[in-house]
């Protein structure tokens, strides 16, 4: 049986959970590459995205709120319906909220290549193979100079080295990683240093193990 996402978002409501630093690591991260971003339109896609957290729980405040065109996808309906209500609520008509598989390519047509990318409480679900494989995609969805946060935890065996290995063959520059240390998470944040490469539809990125 597979995990309950909706119970695991409970953890949110501890503010001293992992789970809750790890956001607020992650919003302060989005937060900046939307500061960093040139004037004009910002193109921003979110993989895995949950309730949105990542994303809306700074895009009200944020002023670059009207420049951001946002995709949003979860899978499961539940969570992309509440994301979508929280997006209402705060009258962010130019973020969309998709009920759909994160792990094709496919999700993310017509809202590439971005300039923002999340790809957070993904790497942690998934095989190693196929993390290597999202990494190798990115340029496909990346605009040049674009910024991807992702997050993985470090429980052994830790794979954080070799993600961050995968990026930089992949033609990214590393920004920043943050850590609690062994055992706990690890976020990043990578710019895209080349020419957005040819989008192929159809193209598998992951697929959850858990």
């Amino acid at each position: 049986m597979g995990r309950d996402w909706k119970q695991w978002h409970d953890a949110y409501a501890d503010p001293d959970s992992s789970l809750s630093r790890r956001l607020v690591a992650v919003q302060r991260l989005v937060a900046d590459a939307l500061d960093a971003a040139p004037a004009g339109a910002i193109r921003l896609i979110s993989m895995c995205a949950g309730e949105g957290r990542d994303v809306l729980g700074i895009l009200p405040d944020h002023p670059r709120r009207d420049d951001v065109h946002a995709r949003l996808v979860e899978l499961d309906p539940d969570l992309a319906e509440r994301a979508r209500a929280t997006a209402d609520a705060a009258g962010l008509t130019q973020v969309e909220v998709v009920a759909g598989d994160a792990g094709s390519v496919d999700a993310y047509a017509g809202m590439v290549p971005a300039d923002v990318v999340l790809v957070c409480g993904v790497f942690g679900n998934i095989t190693d193979a196929d993390i290597a494989n999202t990494i190798a995609t990115l340029p496909q969805l990346c605009n040049r100079a674009a910024t991807v946060i992702w997050t993985r935890h470090r429980k052994a065996p830790d794979v954080t080295p070799s993600i961050r290995d995968w990026f930089a063959a992949s033609s990214f520059d590393e920004v920043v990683f943050e850590s609690e240390g062994a055992g706990g998470f690890g976020v990043g944040a990578a710019r895209y240093a080349s020419e957005p490469r040819a989008f192929t539809p159809g193209a598998h990125l992951f697929r959850f193990v858990v």
